[in-house]
Order: C-alpha cells, then structure tokens, then sequence
C-alpha cells in the first residue's frame, strides 16, 4: 500500500486512538471518528474495509512493528441491551508509530514509578500493574517509595473506581451513611480518588445537580455503571478547591478567610515542620508585638496564620493539640471551638 498523505493522515490518527487506554476502541468506533476527523484535513468518508486495511497494513506490511491485540468490553446497544464488545490497541501501551521506543533510563525511571503504585499491589482488579511491567520488560528495583495503605473494607472498591474514573463512565453509586445504614442510591460523575488521614474519599458531582460530594469508600456497598446518563466534566477549580481546605470537605458556603493561632513552645517546632495548611506561615513583626500586647497571658511560643475555609477537619486537626494550641481569630471560629470544649468538659463530668 502506497503512503500517500491521505493515508498517512489516517496512520497517524489510528495511531493516537490505538495507544489511548482512557478510551476503549472497537474497528467501528475507529471508521466513525476518522470520518468526524478526515473532513477537517479536506479528506473524504472511509469505509470499515479500508480501515481494516489500514490496520492490516500497519500490522504486517509497514516499516513500523506494530504489535495489535484484542480485548473485550461489556456494553449496551442504542436499546440497552447488553453485549461483549471486541475492542483493539497496542499491545505495548508505551508504543506509538510516530514515537521511539523507551530507553533503558526511561524504563528505570517508569519502574519506579510503578513500584509506587505497587502499594496497591495485590488488590482485587490491579493486577495490570503486574501485567505492565511484563509488558515492558522492565527490571525488578528495591522500593525507593513507600505509600501507606488502609482498605481494609471493600478492597477491591478502589481498583474498579480508578477504571471508571479513567473510562470517564456516570455510575449509580449504592451508600450509607454513618448515622444509619440504609442503603441510599445517588448517579454521579466520578473524578478523584483522595486519600486524607489513612482514609480513602471518592470525589464526584451530582448527576443531577452538578453538585460536588464525596464518599468515604468504607460508606460505598456498590455501584453499577449508568450508560443512559451524559458525564459531566470536572469543574475547572476542582484541584484547586483541595488547596482552599484541610481534608476532603469543601463547604461551598464557607469563605477562605485569616486564621490567626497560638502554639506553645512545646508543639511550635512540630507546627514548624508539619504544617496545619499549605498557606501557614509564622507571625513576626509589629503584628507578632501586637498579638503580644493583646494577649500578654501568650509571652512564649510562636504566633501563626493561615488562610482557609472553614470545616469539620480544620476544627478537628486546630482541637487536637489541645492546650498547645489556642485559636485567636476569627472570632466566630473561636466560640464554636470554645463550645465544642466546653461540651466535652461536661461530658466528662459523669
């Protein structure tokens, strides 16, 4: 087969949908978006017959060595009902015929990298892990990172999340709450897997409302994929809301403001190296002299600041050191610490 440009414009787009493993492709799907495609560089509709010989010819004739294998894909019709659709994609998923071959150093460098995801290894639905460093031919190294895992509960839950989350599929999720443990069912758009404190949060919007939620994964009984449902988009400042709080809990109705706190010189050094916030930063200066003479009671330790919205979790982490620690401002933030003190205290007077 003569490369012509014509031809090499459809090489050149199969080769970008053979290696995308976020979206599965069948012969099919491969003809409809080449003809979505070919029009934009003044080219004519294809037939499925050429485009096997397309494929055919990148397989076994071309200079490229291209390795193609199939798999198989549960999916439904345009009437829901379900069958096995046969899909295809480099077998290599590093390999691009517009690209060389990995180096030896890039293959270091990507075993480290997978040996870190191996804090997964062994869970229910990751073995690709396993699979994609056969694949690669890549060499065993001793762990340079090491990543703490807690899934003690629904092992497998994290894997099929991932896939959906990467396929980019709406599901209807199956939870329950900590309050009670009736099933409640919610169709969502899945974007994140986050993990805060040891525990696994899986962060969505609303099918329905657009809203943002999360779900701890020990909360989660299930999910099925909903095909019926158009999947939403991740809102822009999705990232960037996660560096606004601590945890995972954005309030949409809190605002980012000051929070001004004490800390004793027996945590301060602690507070130094781990910060309560990205934004901390130590107080020094005419407002350190000011705090000072505000709070003469506070003649030792270190004043600092950070700048956040309010939740569960930033109450909880300023709570947890105890007399260590004194919240100054503001003053709204103070008094529902102060209450929540205050509630404990008489708890304890039984």
């Amino acid at each position: 087969m003569p490369a012509t440009k014509n031809a090499m414009t459809r090489y050149a787009l199969i080769d970008r949908m053979l290696a995308n493993r976020n979206r599965p492709y069948s012969i099919q799907d491969i003809t409809d978006t080449l003809n979505e495609k070919l029009p934009e560089f003044g080219q004519s509709p294809v037939s499925k017959r050429c485009v096997e010989k397309d494929l055919n010819y990148l397989e076994y004739d071309s200079p490229f060595d291209v390795d193609i294998e199939e798999y198989w894909i549960d999916a439904s019709d345009k009437n829901d009902r379900p069958y096995r659709k046969r899909c295809i994609r480099y077998a290599d998923p590093t390999f691009s015929i517009f690209k060389p071959k990995l180096t030896d150093e890039e293959k270091t460098v990507l075993s480290i990298a997978l040996d870190a995801l191996g804090s997964f290894d062994g869970l229910d639905n990751f073995e690709w892990l396993n699979d994609l460093t056969n694949r690669l031919n890549l060499e065993q190294h001793e762990p340079v990172i090491s990543l703490s895992k807690n899934l003690q509960t629904n092992s497998t839950l994290i894997a099929r999340l991932f896939t959906v989350i990467r396929l980019k599929q709406v599901i209807n999720l199956h939870y329950h709450t900590f309050i009670n443990d009736e099933i409640r069912s919610v169709c969502i758009s899945p974007y994140l897997l986050k993990e805060y404190n040891n525990r696994w949060y899986l962060i969505a919007s609303a099918s329905d409302t657009g809203r943002i939620l999360t779900f701890p994964l020990d909360r989660i009984d299930n999910f099925s994929i909903n095909t019926n449902v158009l999947y939403l988009s991740a809102p822009e400042d999705l990232y960037e809301r996660y560096e606004e709080i601590i945890g995972v809990t954005y309030n949409e109705d809190c605002s980012l403001q000051k929070i001004i706190f004490w800390v004793s010189d027996n945590s301060k050094d602690y507070v130094i190296t781990k910060p309560i916030h990205g934004s901390q930063k130590i107080i020094r200066g005419d407002m350190d002299s000011q705090l000072r003479h505000t709070y003469p009671k506070l003649n030792n330790g270190k004043f600092f600041q950070i700048e956040c919205r309010e939740n569960y979790e930033l109450i909880r982490e300023l709570i947890s050191y105890g007399p260590e620690l004194i919240l100054l401002y503001p003053t709204k933030l103070k008094n529902k610490i102060q209450r929540r003190l205050d509630n404990t205290l008489l708890q304890y007077r039984l």
